[in-house]
């Protein structure tokens, strides 16, 4: 068998184990620092530097040698000293040029541009044979520089009558031809092509600037510079190269394709917006060439800049003549037919960017037409400070000032082009798999979702834009919510069922405060949804589904039945009752449902419906009195069901303690015992009887009601009598129940009759504690604040032990 250590034996191999591990490790990596010691190319020693060292045949103990210090790398060392070398003497020659340059004579001053242009443009060839490529870079930068200077210096001095934007564009083409050859000829340089692709990108547009040409000019000035940097990119030599004419032609080509835009808008006919639009055209097509060799990620993005550009130089034409809101359908048109592409034969990264652009310019209009909708679901809530006002001729009446409907006229029309588009999507799913789109699997649930929801937005913004009459509003929105719930029921707890389940509430609220501007149609909606939900709930097979449906039925429910005491005259208070029929029914339906979560959602939205009439009935005690106790017997008939007794248990003997002191209070009555104590000896018998037949049972349930019944009220009463006999038989009392609560192990009378003995006991004291604040100086209570502050912080563990203590003895109580 195999020997296995003690814990503590095991324990000390490993550590043994993992400092040798670690020790191995580290003279691994000194011998890897000293093999690229030795494999590093050789710097040429100065003419005046000492001999190296002579290296030792092997390091010691595999590493380098003992006491030898790791110095920085050479060619960093080298790299910056050139960088700073090269920096000097480009502020040299900036500093020689600006100031210096007129102090010389025509002869000097040739001599010294020639002199030093041509050597710093012939150094790096000669540095180049010697494989000192950094120092090459360094004198071609130098050089590079030199040029400009040189331009600078020419026009300062031989040009100075010329337009100085006309010799920048000229000097700008100059250079970039100059050093392209210069990179060209000299191959092993980074830095003369990249600088020639900067230099590139002004000739044409300075010259515009130059002969004031107009912003069409500049657009194209600017196109042709992108085309040629996107050639540039596809076919230069060298990564540097490209990247820079890719960023190049990226700048000046948005540039261009902004300003074609600005003008497309702005066009007021066809003629003015066809420059433009050939503008656009010519980005489109540069881009799209661009696109079709480009690596994936670019080819996406520039298939989505053609796209665009197609959409606004065509949409740009073909919308002229009309107003502004009719405009963006026009543009969706054009962004819908780029979706032919996937009939095409493109590369698909191209075909993909396309798609990309339709989207952004459906998205758009989707966007741009939403507001619409927004102001017919949210108007209506301006009718909740004015409800029964009276019904408006039209629905606009009912909505508010908050949308220009003149104006959002073409937002219906975009809705419904959007949402065929998506039915057309989900229709035509299965003919569009291998294609160039090539659909993901939850894409089909999105198109369908989003065509339901699209034509729903459509129905409702388009009652508001034709300003339907009131009623037939009120309809269209029931009419809409019936036919999402018949959705929902057939496609359950799916992706499109719960969006049809959220657009029927949506669609649910907004009809109810719709419904608010007139009293009978408050009933007709709020019964109508009650009823829609109801059968929609039953008929769903989803638990979560019914769930939400059944709860809502219920809400609607209420609606009405609050309603009805308006209706009658009745006040707040004497409405109250009426509406516990809804918890009521609810509590009843809650004992027959089977599904769980069903009669639980019913139950709790019963529930609000209690909250709704105790609050009506707030203002009128009696009528809250007896509220309270119908709430109390609604939750009495809850708790006979095993399932819901530990919570509807104690919630109706609450509420019935509750119900009987708000109507000792209602009545004035000074001396409540007499009401109280009979009741609570009764209370008290019948709970004395259920711990003799159910010994688990709580202390709380047995004996709390019985005991709130008669101390709280007359704890209440004591607490403004003047005299002393009252507090003191509650006193005697509450310490009875006290010490029979802690002779018996009862946590309910332990904790009421401790409550209340202490707040008699303070209730008594009180007179006496004024006159000793009266008679103390005012340092005095601060100070003793202070001294008990700092006794509990000093004992503070010892007290929150206690505490704990306290709380344990407590909770093994029954």
């Amino acid at each position: 068998m195999e020997h296995v250590p003690p814990p503590a034996e095991e324990l000390a191999l490993l550590d043994q184990e993992l400092v040798r591990l670690d020790a191995r490790r580290l003279q691994l990596l000194n011998r890897r620092a000293w093999l690229m010691e030795v494999l590093r190319p050789p710097v040429a020693p100065s003419a005046f530097a000492a001999p190296p060292a002579r290296l030792p045949a092997a390091p010691v103990a595999w590493g380098p040698p003992a006491g030898a210090v790791q110095a920085a790398p050479a060619s960093g060392v080298q790299n910056v000293l050139l960088v700073l070398g090269g920096l000097l003497l480009t502020i040299a020659a900036i500093a020689f040029t600006l100031f210096s340059w007129g102090e010389m004579g025509i002869a000097g001053r040739s001599a010294v541009l020639a002199t030093v242009t041509v050597a710093a443009l012939a150094a790096p060839a000669l540095l180049l044979r010697r494989r000192l490529s950094a120092t090459a870079e360094a004198l071609a930068a130098l050089a590079l520089v030199l040029t400009v200077l040189d331009a600078y210096a020419l026009h300062a001095v031989a040009l100075p009558d010329t337009d100085g934007l006309g010799f920048a564009a000229v000097s700008s083409a100059v250079l970039t031809a100059l050093w392209t050859v210069y990179g060209l000829a000299l191959g092993r340089l980074r830095l003369p092509l990249p600088a020639a692709v900067v230099a590139g990108q002004l000739p044409l547009v300075l010259g515009a600037w130059a002969a004031g040409a107009q912003a069409a000019v500049f657009g194209w000035a600017l196109l042709v510079t992108a085309a040629a940097d996107v050639a540039v990119a596809l076919w230069g030599r060298g990564l540097a190269v490209r990247i820079t004419a890719g960023v190049g032609a990226a700048s000046t080509g948005l540039v261009a394709m902004l300003i074609g835009l600005g003008q497309s808008v702005s066009a007021d006919g066809p003629l003015a917006a066809a420059g433009p639009g050939a503008l656009l055209l010519g980005g489109a097509a540069v881009a799209l060439f661009g696109a079709w060799r480009a690596p994936k990620e670019w080819a996406v993005a520039a298939g989505a800049v053609a796209g665009l550009a197609a959409v606004a130089a065509v949409g740009g034409v073909l919308r002229t003549g009309l107003p502004w809101n009719w405009s963006v359908v026009v543009y969706l048109l054009c962004g819908a037919a780029l979706t032919a592409v996937v009939r095409v034969r493109v590369p698909q990264p191209v075909g993909r960017g396309v798609l990309v652009a339709s989207a952004a310019v459906t998205a758009g209009a989707v966007l741009w037409a939403l507001p619409a909708v927004a102001a017919v679901l949210l108007g209506p809530v301006s009718l909740l400070t004015d409800v029964w006002a009276g019904a408006p001729g039209s629905v606009r009446g009912a909505l508010g000032p908050s949308m220009p409907w003149p104006e959002s006229a073409a937002s219906p029309v975009v809705l419904v082009l959007v949402a065929g588009l998506s039915a057309a999507l989900y229709a035509g799913w299965d003919r569009m798999r291998g294609t160039l789109l090539s659909p993901r699997p939850g894409w089909r649930v999105t198109a369908a979702a989003g065509a339901m929801v699209l034509g729903w937005g459509a129905a409702l913004a388009l009652a508001a834009v034709v300003d339907v009459p009131y009623a037939v509003a009120v309809g269209v929105e029931l009419l809409l919510v019936a036919g999402l719930l018949v959705v929902t029921v057939r496609q359950g707890a799916g992706a499109l069922g719960l969006t049809a389940l959220v657009c029927a509430l949506v669609g649910a609220a907004s009809a109810g405060l719709l419904a608010l501007a007139s009293e009978p149609a408050t009933y007709a909606v709020f019964v109508g949804l009650s009823v829609l939900c109801a059968g929609a709930a039953a008929r769903s097979k989803a638990a979560a589904v019914r769930s939400v449906l059944a709860g809502v039925s219920v809400l609607c429910a209420i609606v009405p039945v609050s309603a009805a005491g308006a209706s009658l005259g009745w006040s707040a208070p004497h409405t109250a009752p009426l509406v516990l029929v809804v918890p009521a029914v609810t509590v009843l339906l809650g004992a027959r449902l089977r599904v769980a979560a069903v009669a639980l959602t019913l139950e709790l939205t019963g529930a609000f419906g209690a909250v709704v009439a105790v609050g009506l009935a707030v203002t009128d005690a009696p009528f809250l009195a007896l509220v309270l106790a119908l709430c109390g017997v609604l939750a009495a008939g809850t708790a006979v069901r095993p399932d819901r007794r530990p919570v509807a248990g104690y919630l109706a003997a609450a509420l019935f303690v509750l119900a009987a002191w708000v109507r000792l209070a209602a009545s004035e009555v000074s001396d409540p015992e007499a009401y109280t104590l009979p009741v609570s000896l009764i209370a008290f018998a019948v709970g004395y009887l259920r711990r003799r037949t159910d010994p688990a049972a709580s202390s709380w349930v047995a004996y709390g009601p019985a005991l709130s019944m008669t101390m709280v009220p007359s704890l209440v009463v004591a607490w403004v009598d003047p005299h002393w006999l009252r507090p003191l038989l509650l006193g005697v009392a509450a310490l009875v129940v006290t010490l029979a609560g802690a002779r018996f192990r009862l946590q309910a009378p332990l904790v009421l009759g401790g409550s209340v003995l202490a707040l008699v006991g303070l209730h008594e004291l009180a007179p006496h504690v004024v006159q000793v604040f009266d008679a103390l100086p005012r340092w005095a209570p601060p100070a003793l604040a202070g001294l008990l502050l700092l006794a509990l912080g000093a004992t503070y563990e010892q007290r929150l032990r206690d505490a704990r203590r306290v709380r344990e003895s407590l909770g093994r109580m029954r």
